[in-house]
């Protein structure tokens, strides 16, 4: 869509001669002023908040919470949820204040949705996972549990120190046409 930074920069310049303007970021929002979106279709659960809290912990507030100029949530019902859990009296914001109501809801809906769209490059998954289980970085602050770090295969089978002894192995081999019952190992 754009080809450098020029042509970003001149998009938002139209953007603004135009008489819209994108957003407005407010470092220091008070918590108690933020409004959850009633009918919020995304949800949150109590493990789920406790990860984005330990996140914010590690990282910090990061992505600020999207707000209508009212002060209703767009985006960052749980990024709220977790900064109430950390005790945090005022969060970063940016104002959405060009949307109107129906873009307002549509984007609600985007935001958790396009993300949901997106995929993982396994092998380079594999890769940044492992690197940073090397450095000694706790992967659940990464999102990621037990059972998904074992689905990726974070152990390469070809480092294996454990060898297979196939002569030491029992296998028989029943034809499953005439049900004979034979050892491959025997001649």
């Amino acid at each position: 869509m754009y080809d450098n930074a020029h042509d970003i920069d001149e998009s938002i310049r139209r953007y603004h001669a135009e008489g819209m303007v994108m957003s407005n970021y407010k470092k220091d929002t008070p918590i108690e002023t933020l409004i959850p979106y009633a009918r919020n279709a995304r949800t949150h659960s109590d493990a789920q908040v406790s990860q984005i809290a330990a996140s914010i912990r590690e990282f910090g507030f990061c992505n600020p919470v999207l707000i209508d100029k009212d002060g209703g949530i767009i985006a960052g019902h749980g990024r709220v949820l977790a900064a109430q859990k950390l005790g945090l009296k005022e969060l970063p914001t940016i104002t959405l204040g060009h949307l109107n109501e129906t873009q307002r809801r549509a984007y609600i809906l985007a935001d958790n949705k396009l993300a949901m769209n997106a995929g993982w490059d396994e092998e380079m998954l594999k890769v940044e996972l492992e690197a940073l289980k090397d450095d000694g970085f706790d992967l659940a602050l990464a999102g990621f549990d037990d059972v998904e770090l074992g689905n990726i295969n974070m152990t390469d089978p070809e480092s294996s120190s454990e060898e297979i002894d196939v002569d030491s192995m029992e296998m028989e081999c029943i034809c499953p046409k005439c049900g004979f019952e034979f050892d491959p190992k025997k001649p």
